[in-house]
């Protein structure tokens, strides 16, 4: 049986992208190119999403170079001018909110990307760390025969505050 959400999707309502669970970095990543596939001009805004946003075009006139008004864009360059836009849109609206804080600033898609992959990166790599420091632990983990882990604490605070 089909719920109302999925009616909704099906029928082509507008949904949210995916949220940012810090932990997830790598399925959010594969979860928020399929959803922005499936926008209107999909292709266009993850094209700005990786390789970077439209290089504003400029035009001499009498010849004085300047760039172009959006006005005097191509219909092709207002779409990705658009696009460019709406992809930064939509990574920032599947951001945590401590996360958004950190990024609002950027103005560039693929700029933004990298930083979330960046940030993302860290806390996993700070997660590798603390495995390695809780096994480096454990294998200096040495105790007397016949020591209780009791025992063992508070023969170890004992020399820690000596």
């Amino acid at each position: 049986m089909t719920t109302l959400a999925d009616k909704s999707l099906l029928s082509g309502g507008d949904n949210k992208p995916p949220m940012l669970e810090k932990h997830l970095y790598d399925s959010w990543k594969s979860i928020m190119e399929l959803y922005i596939m499936n926008r209107p001009h999909g292709r266009m805004i993850l094209a700005s999403v990786e390789k970077g946003p439209l290089v504003w075009p400029s035009i001499t006139v009498d010849g004085v170079t300047r760039l172009k008004e959006y006005t005097e864009l191509t219909p092709t360059e207002a779409i990705q001018a658009y696009c460019d836009i709406k992809a930064i849109n939509i990574l920032l609206q599947g951001l945590p909110t401590e996360i958004y804080a950190l990024m609002s600033q950027h103005r560039v898609a693929r700029d933004l990307w990298e930083k979330i992959k960046l940030l993302m990166q860290g806390t996993s790599l700070t997660k590798q760390e603390r495995e390695c420091k809780l096994y480096d632990d454990f294998d200096k983990f040495t105790y007397k025969k016949g020591e209780s882990l009791h025992e063992y604490y508070l023969r170890k605070v004992h020399s820690v505050t000596q």
